[in-house]
């Protein structure tokens, strides 16, 4: 690895629920248990291909190849820890990997950082993961739409929206999982990649402070680039291809148009300084099987909707 740049990856952070609140004694002992889990976890995961941070009550893994990695990973976590607290959070996101004062590797970034407040959220067994993985992952294979559970959205301490997605517990058989899913890439190699349609527009998704673009092609993210670079975003990270998809991010230039969105009882309430903006929401809500019982309204300076769950 170079000393220093920056990339889209997939993070993974983890750590052992109230560890703080143990003795040193047992503190030990749980580190000792949680750093074999994480070994056997990552067994099947290249040295070059993952930058592993130790947090002391857990670590944070970049994964530098494929998105599913982080996945696998953390599945593998659940066939091993056994009654070990462990709770998991995973982001895709810009990192920049460099070296620290000792010359060991090092991953800073909103990439990571954002996946430490994923992580907060869930519970002891849980794994969360937030939107962009989400999204980038539906990508890869429109198979993982079943694993996933919309958990709504959450604000951190700096009051920093994260819309969260839980993986089923159906879900947590760990190897297995990851041994389906090789079976299933492989039965699909002799198939090859389609050709990518040369026309076929990049996807643009809103991660809060900045952009994932996605698509077939590179000439397809590039273009989406150029688009969002005139209306003055500023580009995060070059296209890079990760598994069979292009990805590149730049600066959200609507970071200032928040969209709240809040749950009442089996309504949805979606509000926003913007129509546009609240449409958006709306949009993606509908796929998600919702209906709108109330359209897109100005409510005192206030673009609102209601959406309902079927």
């Amino acid at each position: 690895m170079s000393d220093s740049r920056t990339l889209v990856c997939s993070v993974l952070f983890l750590d052992i629920a109230n560890y703080s609140q143990q003795g040193v004694a047992e503190q030990i002992r749980l580190k000792q248990s949680f750093n074999a889990v994480l070994a056997a976890s990552l067994e099947n995961v290249e040295a070059r291909e993952r930058v592993i941070i130790d947090t002391g009550d857990g670590a944070a893994i970049a994964f530098l190849g494929d998105p599913e990695g982080a996945l696998f990973a953390a599945l593998a976590v659940f066939d091993n820890v056994g009654e070990l607290p462990v709770r998991m959070g995973i982001n895709l996101g810009p990192v920049y990997l460099s070296r620290d004062i000792n010359n060991q590797e090092n991953v800073i970034g909103d990439g990571i950082n954002v996946a430490q407040r994923i992580m907060s959220f869930a519970q002891p067994g849980e794994l969360l993961v937030s939107r962009s993985f989400y999204e980038v992952v539906l990508l890869l294979s429109g198979d993982y739409s079943t694993m996933f559970r919309q958990e709504g959205s959450r604000a951190d301490k700096h009051n920093r929206s994260h819309e969260v997605y839980s993986v089923s517990q159906a879900v947590r058989v760990g190897r297995r999982v990851a041994g389906a899913q090789a079976r299933m890439r492989a039965q699909r190699a002799p198939q090859a990649q389609p050709r990518p349609v040369a026309d076929t527009p990049a996807r643009v998704s809103d991660a809060g402070s900045h952009f994932i673009v996605s698509g077939a092609t590179r000439e397809s993210v590039e273009a989406e680039l150029e688009r969002l670079g005139a209306e003055g975003a500023k580009l995060l990270s070059p296209p890079a291809l990760v598994g069979a998809t292009w990805i590149a991010s730049c600066e959200n230039r609507r970071r200032a148009v928040r969209v709240n969105v809040e749950e009442i009882g089996l309504k949805t309430l979606v509000s926003g300084a913007t129509r546009e903006a609240v449409e958006a929401k709306v949009q993606e809500l509908k796929e998600f099987g919702a209906s709108v019982v109330q359209e897109i309204e100005c409510v005192d300076g206030v673009w609102t909707a209601v959406c309902e769950k079927r």
